[in-house]
């Protein structure tokens, strides 16, 4: 998949429109994930789950990503391309801190409690859902942009993994599911970490 970067000329004033509009929606998504990451987190500590703190840990290093692309709006297009492999390499590292939790937790740990477990995931699939739709204009814009919106598309696909380990831990009393969304959610964010990686070196070389 390439980026749909375009060099041709475009009318000042629908640039001008179009960068804020981005600008609005980069900051409204950095303060809804901020918020879900101390939400999440807290909540996966007080549930023992390696599937909400890996969520969490998500929020957060989306949060971080908005606020790159926020930087990278009013730069160049070379500094925007090492915004988003700053953003891939911030992503992997997030994936494999999410890994490790969770083969921590395998190791030493107790089944998780489902309810909170699923409310937090619950209120964290609204949050990136709606980010999502306000991010979705700009997934075949730019590549910082672009990386934004692949990397809210993983929470959301991460939330609903929570939500189905919740119901799997409460229908089971075993902490094996929500160890292996952890794991899962951790691969998962590694795979999305090389999607952005790869596309921005690609837009570089166009």
């Amino acid at each position: 998949m390439t980026l749909g970067i375009s060099d041709g000329p475009q009318d000042a004033g629908s640039q001008a429109v179009d960068s804020a509009v981005a600008r609005r929606v980069l900051r409204t998504a950095l303060v809804l994930n901020a918020t879900m990451f101390v939400i999440d987190v807290g909540a996966g500590l007080f549930a023992r789950s390696s599937g909400l703190l890996a969520d969490g840990i998500d929020m957060l290093s989306d949060a971080m990503v908005y606020g790159l692309s926020l930087i990278a709006m009013s730069r160049s297009r070379t500094f925007q391309h090492r915004t988003a492999v700053a953003s891939g390499l911030l992503l992997a590292v997030s994936g494999v801190a999410v890994m490790l939790d969770a083969i921590r937790r395998a190791r030493q740990g107790d089944v998780p409690e489902p309810h909170l477990m699923a409310g937090a995931a619950v209120l964290s699939l609204l949050v990136n859902a709606t980010v999502l739709r306000m991010l979705a204009r700009f997934r075949y814009g730019e590549v910082h942009l672009r990386a934004s919106w692949i990397f809210t598309r993983a929470d959301v696909i991460a939330n609903a993994g929570v939500i189905l380990a919740a119901l799997l831990v409460a229908a089971t009393a075993s902490r094996t599911p929500d160890l292996i969304v952890g794991l899962g959610i951790g691969a998962y964010v590694l795979k999305e970490a090389w999607e952005i990686l790869r596309e921005a070196s690609s837009a570089r070389a166009t």
